[in-house]
C-alpha cells in the first residue's frame, strides 16, 4: 500500500519515511510496558486486546483519504503511532506461548512458523490488496484487513490457552513437552514480583542479552527494508507497475517464508544431531546474513527478472537468519521472559524506527536507492560480528526476579 498512499497524498521520500516509521516509534516505546503486562497478566487477554486495537487502527487508516492533504498526513501519523502501540505485545507474547508449549528441540521450527506469518501475510494478501486498491481504492484494503483482524480477536481467547488449562491437551502430551523443557507454568504463574525496575535492569544490561539485542537490531534493518521501502523501491527505482511490485513482493515474501521455515528445521536438526544449542542457533544466522548481502547485486542490474530473483534470495537469507526469538526463548530467565522479550524487541525495533527515515533521506540526497541498499547490507556484516563476538554460549540465563 506504500506506493498508492504515497501517490495519493503526494508525499516526498523523506515524508514517506517518517510516515512509515511512525508506528515503529510507538511500537519501540511500548515494548517494555507491553512485556511487563505479559508477565503480570499473561498472554491470552493482553494479546486479544492488542489484536482488537490493531484492527481498529488499521481500519482508521482507510478513513484518512477523506481528509484534506495536510490534515491527512497529520492524522495518518497519529493513527500509525496508535497502530504501533497496539502491536507492541504481539511478538513477545508469541515467544512466551511458544516457550510454554514446545521443548527446546522443537522450538526453532515453532518460532520459525510464527515468524514466517509476516511472510505468509504478504504472500496471501499482497496480490489481493493490490487488486482491491486497483479495482476499488486503497481505502478498502484497510477496511477489509481491519475487519478480518476483529474476527481473529473474537476467537483468539477461545483457541490460545496455557498447556495446563487447555481443554484439548492430553495428559501424555503435557508430560512429553514438560519433561523436554517446555515452560508450561509461565502462563499461569505470572504476578507482580517480575514487574520491577531492578528486574528490568538485570535483563537490559546482561552481556549475552545485549549481544542478542544488537544482533536483532541488525536483522530488523533488513526486515524493515522489505516490509516498508521494498515495493516503493521496485516502482520508483526499477520501473515496476503497482501490480508488478505487489506480485514481486509476494514472491519475495514466499522465499522469506521458506527461509524462515528452513532455518527452524536446520537449527532443530543440528541441535538433535550435535547437542550444541550454540552451533545449532548460530550457523543458520551466519549463512542467512551472507545470503541477504546479495541484495547489493541489485545496484548493478536493472532487468526486472534479475532484481526479483536476487531479492528473493536475499529475502530467503533474511528468513534463514531469523533465530532471534528462538534464542530469546532459549536464554531468557524463566520468570522474566515477558520483560526480556520486551527489551529485546524495543532495542531491535529501533531499526524499524531508523531504517525508513534513513532510507528516505538517502534516497532524497542521492536521488537513488543504491546507497540505501548498501546501508542495509552493511548491517548484515555487523550482525555477523555481534553474533560471533558478544553472544557466547546459547544457554538459559539464571536471574532471579527481585521484588521492590
Amino acid at each position: 500500500m506504500g506506493p498508492a498512499v504515497s501517490s495519493a497524498l503526494d508525499l516526498t521520500p523523506v515524508a514517506m519515511g517518517y510516515v512509515l516509521s511512525a508506528s515503529a516509534i510507538s511500537y519501540f516505546l511500548a515494548q517494555v510496558p507491553g512485556g511487563m503486562l505479559l508477565d503480570r497478566f499473561g498472554s491470552r487477554w493482553v494479546y486479544t486486546g492488542a489484536i482488537a486495537l490493531w484492527s481498529l487502527f488499521t481500519m482508521a487508516q482507510g478513513w484518512i483519504g477523506l481528509l484534506s492533504a495536510g490534515a491527512a498526513v497529520v492524522v495518518l501519523l497519529l493513527v500509525r503511532l496508535g497502530f504501533g502501540l497496539a502491536t507492541a505485545p504481539g511478538v513477545p507474547a508469541n515467544a512466551r506461548i511458544t516457550a510454554s508449549w514446545f521443548p527446546a528441540s522443537e522450538r526453532g521450527v515453532a518460532t520459525a512458523i510464527f515468524n514466517s506469518s509476516q511472510y505468509f501475510a504478504l504472500i496471501a494478501f499482497a496480490p489481493l490488496i493490490g487488486w482491491v486498491a486497483h479495482s476499488l481504492s486503497w481505502h478498502w484494503a484497510f477496511y477489509g484487513m481491519g475487519a478480518l483482524g476483529l474476527a481473529v480477536a473474537a476467537i483468539f481467547p477461545f483457541v490460545v490457552r496455557s498447556p495446563l488449562r487447555h481443554p484439548l491437551i492430553r495428559p501424555e502430551e503435557l508430560e512429553y513437552v514438560q519433561s523436554r523443557g517446555a515452560l508450561v507454568n509461565i502462563e499461569t504463574q505470572h504476578g507482580a514480583r517480575a514487574f520491577t525496575l531492578r528486574n528490568l535492569k538485570q535483563v537490559a544490561f546482561h552481556r549475552q542479552l545485549l549481544g542478542l539485542y544488537l544482533f536483532q537490531y541488525c536483522l530488523i534493518v533488513v526486515a524493515t527494508f522489505f516490509t516498508t521501502w521494498f515495493p516503493i523501491y521496485l516502482v520508483q527505482q526499477k520501473g515496476f507497475s503497482l501490480a508488478q511490485a505487489a506480485a514481486a513482493t509476494a514472491l519475495s515474501a514466499f522465499f522469506g517464508l521458506a527461509g524462515n521455515i528452513a532455518g527452524g528445521l536446520m537449527s532443530d536438526a543440528l541441535l538433535r544431531r550435535t547437542g550444541s544449542l550454540t552451533f545449532a542457533r548460530k550457523l543458520p544466522v551466519i549463512i542467512g546474513l551472507l545470503m541477504a548481502m546479495l541484495m547489493l547485486v541489485c545496484d548493478f542490474v536493472n532487468a526486472r527478472d534479475a532484481v526479483v530473483i536476487v531479492m528473493s534470495i536475499a529475502f530467503f537469507g533474511r528468513g534463514l537468519a531469523a533465530m532471534g526469538w528462538t534464542m530469546v526463548s532459549d536464554v531468557s530467565p524463566r520468570e522474566l521472559m515477558g520483560v526480556t522479550g520486551g527489551v529485546f524487541n524495543m532495542v531491535s525495533n529501533l531499526a524499524a524506527v531508523v531504517t525508513p527515515i534513513a532510507m528516505g533521506y538517502i534516497a532524497a540526497i542521492f536521488q537513488s536507492f543504491d546507497w540505501a541498499i548498501v546501508f542495509v547490507a552493511v548491517h548484515c556484516v555487523i550482525g555477523i560480528f555481534v553474533l560471533a563476538a558478544m553472544m557466547g554460549r546459547i544457554e538459559r540465563i539464571d536471574l532471579q526476579p527481585m521484588s521492590g
